[in-house]
């Protein structure tokens, strides 16, 4: 199996996406438009996932220890070179930390940390074929003025199974971690 983790999003954000990719999408804008069930934070993409992987993932990530995370979304912006256009998500601590914490025990499982520099963010749309940046650059034409999103408090992360097909991925939620109010203190 195929997996990565992270952070759903509220119902008031994926509301506000939704009107914002309503503006943005047209027919035939040689875009492949994420649907809104699959929009989330990446706090780690795990990849592929033998079954005693995944049972020390469960164990591992169920021992993450974290106060609700706020999460607050930035501006619309796009990944010229792998043709997609994202919302940007503030790399706040508490994110930060939560990503770190995410990594430190899927280590213990075999996984290694991404090098680059951690950038939250939430994948709405990418270009389909060769020619990526030709929809991107009419695509940013279409923004006039940054959209303001509602900030949240994120009571959990997932573990997420991506399943790929040539219409794109869905996600199968496969595991609920839920973030406490009051950190138990670690031993």
């Amino acid at each position: 199996m195929r997996l990565f983790v992270g952070i759903p999003l509220a119902a008031a954000v994926l509301s506000e996406l939704s009107a914002v990719v309503a503006r943005l999408r047209s027919n035939g804008d040689a875009l492949r438009w994420m649907e809104p069930a699959s929009w989330h934070i990446t706090l780690q993409f795990l990849g592929n996932t033998d079954p005693d992987q995944y049972e020390c993932l469960v164990a591992r990530l169920g021992e993450v220890r974290s106060r609700p995370v706020p999460v607050h979304l930035g501006e619309l912006g796009f990944f010229d070179r792998a043709g997609v256009l994202f919302a940007d998500v503030t790399p706040g601590d508490a994110l930060v930390s939560l990503a770190g914490c995410v990594t430190t025990a899927t280590a213990l499982c075999g996984f290694v940390a991404e090098t680059r520099r951690f950038h939250p963010h939430i994948t709405l749309a990418r270009a389909k074929g060769q020619s990526g940046s030709q929809p991107l650059r009419a695509l940013q034409q279409k923004i006039h003025r940054q959209p303001a999103f509602s900030p949240f408090l994120a009571a959990e992360f997932l573990l997420y199974e991506s399943h790929l097909s040539p219409a794109g991925s869905t996600y199968e939620v496969r595991h609920r971690f839920p973030l406490a109010a009051a950190v138990r203190p670690t031993l």
